[in-house]
């Protein structure tokens, strides 16, 4: 079965990741002889929103501003290190639970670009954390759980925070 989670900075996301290694991956057949190594395989998928080149001012007078090259080479280099300490730490969690992972970045709305990711790679299982927004922060904000339930070519685990945790009170 090929399964991805769906990740992003926030706790429930990592909390969606340990719930799938825990409870999806628990009877997967070990890849080494002598039952003792890694089991199954997950696509840990980061989706980062694309570089703006532009700053349109909130004041009068409508100019616009473009950033320099420097200036957006320098958010280009901050965002890739961003992603890559977010991968870092979904694949040491893996690693903990010794489960084989792959990752992958992508670059646009994290809805669209999740969903067709799952199409594409074939995926049978897609899991999402729950930010907990309540239904008026979900109107104005979107979900991205909410949008991958309806729009996925998959099946969708919409994994909670654990009651009690800050992440569930927001």
């Amino acid at each position: 079965m090929r399964v991805m989670v769906a990740i992003d900075e926030s706790d429930s996301s990592f909390y969606a990741l340990t719930w799938a290694l825990d409870h999806l991956f628990i009877n997967a057949p070990s890849t080494v002889e002598g039952g003792e190594g890694e089991v199954g395989m997950v696509t840990v998928v980061y989706v980062t929103q694309p570089l703006q080149h532009c700053v349109y001012p909130a004041g009068t007078g409508g100019a616009t501003y473009y950033a320099s090259s420097s200036v957006i080479e320098s958010v280009k280099k901050a965002q890739e290190e961003s992603s890559a300490a977010l991968l870092s730490r979904a694949l040491q969690i893996c690693k903990d639970r010794r489960i084989k992972a792959e990752t992958l970045i992508l670059i646009g709305d994290p809805k669209d670009k999740i969903c067709q990711a799952t199409e594409q790679m074939h995926v049978d299982l897609l899991v999402v954390g729950s930010r907990g927004l309540g239904m008026v922060k979900r109107a104005f904000l979107g979900s991205v759980s909410d949008y991958c339930a309806h729009h996925a070519s998959c099946p969708v685990v919409i994994v909670k925070p654990p009651r009690g945790s800050a992440s569930s009170k927001k």
